[in-house]
């Protein structure tokens, strides 16, 4: 973990009401806590190399030792390779994706993909008094997903439980 000013990003936390407390649920439990990070005037190349290092899809870009946003395999794609720029000539702040939208670890799953599916993103840095604790992707929610069906079937039961005694 490391402390960022976020200011200048975005930053989400809906609270809702729900029959079986969706809070029981915090999007800290499903994230992937461990955190690539890459300068924003490194090039597109020493990027990719960082990336295929670290076997990661995204790092989370740092300008001044804060966060600014976020590059994926995509951007390096479809901004660089597909337009056949000079990689090794291409910093990595003309390309990554800002400004950073941020989830509070304690938010619910649940609001948690529908600001995913609304901001048509698949990663979400997760975010309280500006340090970052990890990252929520699309895949980590898919692998938990059973997990996370099971709870919220086993929540119901005992609340109907508990509502017909």
């Amino acid at each position: 973990m490391f402390k960022k000013s976020l200011e200048s990003n975005i930053s989400y936390s809906k609270k809702q009401q729900f029959s079986v407390d969706p809070m029981s649920y915090p999007v800290k439990d499903y994230m992937t806590k461990e955190i690539h990070t890459v300068d924003s005037e490194a090039s597109a190349l020493e990027t990719a190399k960082i990336m295929a290092e670290k076997r990661d899809a995204y790092l989370i870009v740092l300008r001044k030792a804060q966060p600014a946003g976020i590059v994926t395999e995509g951007d390096l794609l479809r901004k660089v390779m597909a337009i056949e720029r000079d990689p090794s000539g291409v910093k990595i702040s003309e390309i990554m994706s800002a400004p950073l939208i941020t989830i509070n670890p304690d938010e619910a799953v649940n609001v948690t993909i529908q600001i995913m599916v609304d901001k048509d993103i698949r990663r979400m840095p997760v975010v309280r008094d500006s340090i970052i604790y990890g990252v929520i992707t699309m895949r980590d929610l898919v692998r938990h997903l059973n997990d996370y069906n099971e709870r919220v079937v086993k929540d119901i039961f005992r609340s109907m439980s508990l509502f017909h005694m």
